[in-house]
């Protein structure tokens, strides 16, 4: 029998046992082990003006300078309207979740047909900016536009990675610090596990940078 070297009992799966899971089951699983992520309203329009709106829980950034964001869109195994607005007019807006809007959010998940607007369906407002030509969402406290930079295909599971340059920003007042940080804590943006769990966050420090041979300080 191998040495068990944890400090706490562990269960152990194997390759086999995750393949071996129920479809469902398995995707429970496995979104939830990556820990805590932002989740997003995506939204977007398209050439004829019908509004598109729906969460996702896969942005993560890329690099600052330029200002990036990359997006995972799923396999094509239904309409993708979200992408195909994307492609179309090249533009689209992120919009931070807080706990007045989260059930109207994850209902934006459901299945419409592409006429109908999730906008409309949900009750959330759709809100133009400066001539953008993706919709915000109004409801929303953080929002960010973006425009579409590349577009990769990934063979490994046929979804699709989306990079955005980041061309405008909205906060609210007060929720930036001196350093650039922004305290998105302050504005009430919820965090998620898995596909449909949401979370408040409550920060631990923050920490100054890190150097060899000097243990970091809170700042």
């Amino acid at each position: 029998m191998g040495r068990n070297n944890s400090l706490y009992f562990m269960a152990f799966f194997s390759s086999a046992d995750i393949a071996a899971m129920e479809q469902r089951y398995r995707a429970a699983f496995i979104n939830s082990l990556g820990g805590f992520k932002s989740i997003n309203l995506i939204g977007t329009t398209d050439l004829e003006g019908n509004l598109n709106l729906t969460v996702f829980n896969s942005i993560f950034h890329i690099g600052a300078s330029p200002a990036l964001c990359g997006m995972i869109v799923r396999p094509d195994v239904s309409e993708r309207h979200t992408l195909e607005n994307i492609e179309a007019t090249g533009v689209y807006t992120l919009n931070h979740i807080h706990e007045g809007m989260y059930q109207q959010a994850h209902q934006s998940s459901a299945r419409y047909p592409k006429m109908v607007s999730e906008f409309e369906a949900t009750g959330l407002t759709p809100v133009f900016e400066n001539d953008f030509q993706a919709p915000f969402v109004g409801e929303s406290r953080v929002r960010i536009a973006l425009e579409l930079r590349e577009k990769l295909p990934l063979a490994i599971n046929g979804t699709t990675l989306i990079i955005g340059e980041i061309v405008a920003v909205y906060l609210p007042d007060g929720i930036q610090l001196p350093d650039g940080f922004v305290d998105i804590e302050k504005a009430g943006t919820l965090a998620c596990s898995g596909l449909d769990s949401y979370h408040r966050t409550q920060r631990v420090a923050r920490l100054s940078y890190a150097k060899p041979g000097t243990m970091p300080a809170e700042i």
